[in-house]
């Protein structure tokens, strides 16, 4: 009676988990700390920046506007819901975080992964439309319809991520609860869970395969349609123009599924490589997107880029 009760005690004894930096290198987190903490003032500057000038510049309450201002709105979700606790592991080595802040972290990490997959899916629409029905753009993409899809989106992810906090919650730990990243994912905790997982990753591939799945086949033949629709034009230059509408969404495309494929690639298929890999693509898969999105957009959309400038130069005039 008393070996089992111990048993018991030992299996629920885990109430808080230990997150890692610099795996082996523990000494080397402050190196990281200075470059993460610009890049996460950079985070926020840019994504705020772009809110602003869409907000201020009348010329920019389009749809592709308003789709990029909710982007860049999940953008400041993520990093707000990681880069936190990420400066304070690198910069004062606070690596323990609490059952509960690391399943509600999961939580929004997974939540907006999925809300930013379906964003880029109606900027795919959104661009389909304005190169396919370039006249009647502005009245089949208003403005309640670009609400109601956000919405529809943020729905979405919420609701297909509802049910891992309590997933996870549900299992014992019994063994380590040193996780493997500077935050905390689903499939990490779920490896240090001491009972039967089967569930965690039925749930977790269903997941995947009907949201980021679902979204990457959606976005691939959107863009077989734009590039049917593009052929058709009879002017050279016009199709150029046309196409040249899509490099910011495609390069946002590309900044959110290649570090997601990378990191996805890497967990599955190469364990053997360094702690210090697996380290860098997890923070790469976090970090990045919600820094490059802004840069890209901002260098690549005239509007945007104008009216910063204009922005910029009345500051100066001011002072």
């Amino acid at each position: 009676m008393t070996l089992t009760t111990s048993f018991n005690n030992s299996i629920t004894s885990h109430q808080t988990f230990v997150l890692v930096g610099i795996p082996g290198m523990q000494e080397h987190n402050s190196w990281v700390a200075f470059p993460l903490c610009l890049l996460y003032i950079l985070t926020l500057f840019g994504n705020l920046t772009i809110l602003f000038v869409i907000k201020t510049e009348q010329s920019l309450h389009e749809p592709m506007y308003l789709f990029l201002s909710i982007l860049a709105c999940s953008d400041l979700g993520l990093a707000v819901s990681t880069m936190p606790t990420m400066l304070a592991i690198y910069w004062f080595d606070a690596r323990e975080i609490s059952f509960t802040a690391c399943i509600t972290q999961m939580f929004f990490i997974h939540t907006f992964g999925v809300v930013e997959s379906g964003i880029l899916v109606a900027m795919a629409f959104d661009r389909f439309v304005a190169i396919r029905d370039p006249l009647r753009y502005t009245s089949l993409l208003q403005n309640s319809v670009i609400g109601k899809t956000g919405l529809a989106v943020l729905a979405r992810g919420v609701c297909v991520c509802f049910p891992v906090p309590f997933l996870i919650k549900r299992l014992p730990f019994c063994r380590s609860n040193v996780l493997s990243h500077s935050y905390c994912l689903h499939q990490d905790a779920m490896k240090l869970a001491c009972a039967d997982t089967r569930v965690n990753v039925l749930y977790g591939l269903i997941v995947v395969i009907c949201t980021l799945g679902l979204d990457a086949v959606v976005i691939l033949l959107s863009y077989v349609l734009i590039l049917n629709s593009v052929l058709r034009i009879a002017s050279h230059t016009e199709r150029l123009k046309a196409l040249n509408t899509c490099v910011s969404h495609v390069c946002a495309i590309l900044i959110f599924y290649v570090p997601l494929i990378g990191v996805t690639v890497v967990h599955r298929f190469a364990r053997h490589l360094s702690p210090i890999v697996h380290m860098m693509m997890a923070n790469i898969y976090i970090v990045v997107p919600p820094v490059l999105n802004p840069i890209v957009y901002c260098v690549k959309t005239q509007q945007i880029r104008q009216r910063i400038r204009k922005m910029f130069q009345q500051k100066k005039i001011r002072s």
